[in-house]
């Protein structure tokens, strides 16, 4: 991006009403350009929203860190450079460069290190932070020439990786990948001396635009997708599995077919990290069995659901695993080596990414992998993705099952088991992600940053319950979240009537549906609160029609309005018979939550 570009972006003005967004760029430099290239890189991230990017002091990025942490934002960019860890690493110093310094260097920027560490890691922060580790060149400081490394420079660098990889264990921390940045920022091009000295600001323009660009998608990174449906012949393996037999597939470094074992290999990583992956091939089915059975096969077919093996469409058998897995087709990614399959899916279903294999092409399937490895990226892998191709098997098998009993009597024998935790604080960060995921079953449609989700919590009665769910079929883990504040004048210390509660956020995963869990929710928060009805903050959205479906069944108007009041007795007057086991827990603090809940 041309700094010209960023001005004109920048000036444009937000729309009215649109959200604000408050940024902290920390860093021990004068701004300048880097502010300027980071709000317009925001501009284009979060388009009509009001940016405001918050800067620090001169020389002060301990400080400015401090400061940016305990005022709260929706997020920080640390940009860390040498002299920041001791003056005498940049270039406007003039403290010498003598040998028996050396040493001295080494302590200071260990013991900086550990205090920028101790702020990162501080109770209570709940801004994101993407952190950049310093990019430029160190000066000249040893006799060596400038082509060896010195122990001093290894020793610095190591202090340097040591502190990185401790902080990037911590909650809410992003690392900038120093490949990435070197891929569109070269090392020799990242310097500007004459700006450095003059000004106070090190970076050329090309790297202040690619350093900004980086640092948006990793503070804030977009959604990523969650299926990937791939093709076999050519594609998973070698060769055409009709033709060679199960045996006669391969991929392998001997058989000249080293790009489908790293295909493979990618797709089993995805799998271990809660990615859907599922076959959709033109193939015998028991020929697919038998290849997936080869004992040398990467991608295990216990990590593939559902193998659509048949001589139909593939357009069909795409339908139909969108069916199984019941996502939308935008989170969705198609790989095949055929043209004409690729585009006969897109025709059908055009919000599908379809994406080429190129078995003659290794540069061209590595930058597929990568591609892959981007779409489908995530910053923490929890337990309830690793659960979600098994919870998706046991909700097939349940649908089988449930064809052939009376739904109660089924469902009375699920031997289900619901926990409800009860808290008044955000948690461990799976409920904000349910919320920001969920879009079937979604009260509203409303997100959350971080910080807005910790600041909900600060609200008088605010609490929230999260439910996790197994039954005979296997655990599904946390699948719902409600949030919600009691009446501030009918809080647990008071005396008086029946405690009333708003309701402002309410999701659950289709993963769950079908169990009359939405009602156990609402049975119990009802008998807790002893309400004679509840406030919900209910919206419609382009995608939430399964928690309409799911008031309209009780509301009398037929329809349910935008934001609605539910009386216990619609409520009682239809909910269904209900068999689940369910576990309390309580997660409190300062308040005392349970007291609400009798």
């Amino acid at each position: 991006m041309r700094y010209g570009e960023a001005l004109r972006i920048n000036a444009q003005p937000a729309l009215e009403g649109s959200r604000k967004r408050d940024i902290h760029l920390v860093c021990g430099f004068t701004p300048l350009h880097f502010e300027t290239y980071l709000q317009a890189h925001l501009n284009l991230h979060f388009p009509g929203d009001e940016i405001c990017v918050h800067t620090g002091l001169f020389n002060d990025l301990e400080g400015n860190l401090r400061r940016a942490c305990e005022t709260g934002s929706d997020g920080i960019v640390l940009a860390i450079e040498w002299s920041d860890l001791d003056a005498r690493l940049g270039l406007r110093a003039s403290a010498g460069w003598a040998a028996r310094t050396l040493d001295d260097i080494l302590a200071q920027v260990e013991e900086k290190t550990k205090r920028l560490e101790a702020l990162l890691a501080a109770p209570g922060r709940a801004t994101p932070v993407a952190l950049i580790a310093p990019a430029l060149a160190l000066p000249p400081l040893v006799n060596l020439p400038p082509g060896q490394c010195s122990p001093f420079e290894l020793q610095l660098r190591a202090t340097l990786a040591t502190f990185v990889s401790r902080v990037c264990g911590l909650s809410g921390v992003r690392i900038v990948s120093d490949h990435a940045l070197a891929a569109s920022s070269p090392p020799p091009a990242r310097a500007n001396p004459k700006l450095d000295l003059s000004a106070g600001f090190p970076y050329t323009l090309p790297h202040a635009d690619a350093a900004a660009a980086l640092c948006v998608p990793c503070l804030f990174p977009a959604e990523s997708a969650k299926g990937i449906i791939t093709d076999l012949d050519d594609t998973l393996w070698k060769g055409i599995l009709g033709d060679a037999g199960s045996e006669g597939v391969t991929w392998s470094l001997e058989g000249k077919s080293q790009a489908h074992a790293l295909y493979q290999q990618l797709l089993a990583s995805l799998a271990g990290s809660g990615v859907l992956v599922a076959v959709a091939s033109k193939n015998d089915p028991a020929l697919v069995r038998e290849a997936f059975a080869r004992p040398d096969i990467l991608l295990q077919p216990s990590q593939v659901f559902p193998v659509e093996a048949g001589w139909g469409a593939k357009s069909a058998s795409v339908a139909r695993i969108l069916k199984a897995w019941n996502i939308g087709a935008d989170a969705v990614v198609f790989v095949d080596d055929s043209p004409m399959e690729l585009a006969e899916v897109k025709e059908k279903h055009p919000q599908v990414e379809c994406l080429r294999f190129t078995p003659d092409d290794p540069a061209a399937i590595l930058e597929l992998l990568y591609r892959l490895r981007s779409r489908f990226g995530k910053s923490e892998v929890r337990e309830e993705d690793r659960l979600r191709l098994a919870s998706l098997r046991a909700s097939a098998a349940l649908e089988e099952a449930h064809s052939s009993e009376a739904p109660a009597d089924f469902l009375a024998g699920l031997d289900a088991r619901l926990t409800l935790e009860f808290a008044n604080v955000a948690g461990d960060g799976r409920a904000l992600e349910l919320v920001n995921k969920t879009n079937q079953f979604n009260l509203n449609g409303r997100r959350f940053t971080e910080l807005e989700w910790e600041s909900y919590f600060r609200q008088p009665g605010a609490f929230a319950i999260t439910v996790s769910y197994e039954d005979r079929f296997g655990p599904l883990g946390r699948i719902a979240v409600l949030a919600g504040r009691l009446a501030a004048e009918r809080m647990p210390e008071e005396s008086g009537p029946a405690v009333q509660c708003q309701v402002d956020v309410w999701v659950m995963s289709c993963r769950a549906f079908s169990r009359h869990i939405e009602f156990q929710v609402l049975k119990r928060l009802y008998e807790k609160l002893g309400a004679g009805n509840i406030e919900f903050a209910f919206e419609t959205t382009p995608r939430n029609g399964p928690i309409e479906a799911f008031f309209g069944r009780m509301v009398t108007a037929g329809r349910p309005r935008q934001g609605l009041e539910l009386p216990a007795a619609d409520f009682e007057r239809t909910c269904p018979p209900l068999f689940h086991q369910v576990i309390e827990k309580w997660t409190t603090s300062e308040k005392n939550l349970r007291s609400a809940f009798p």
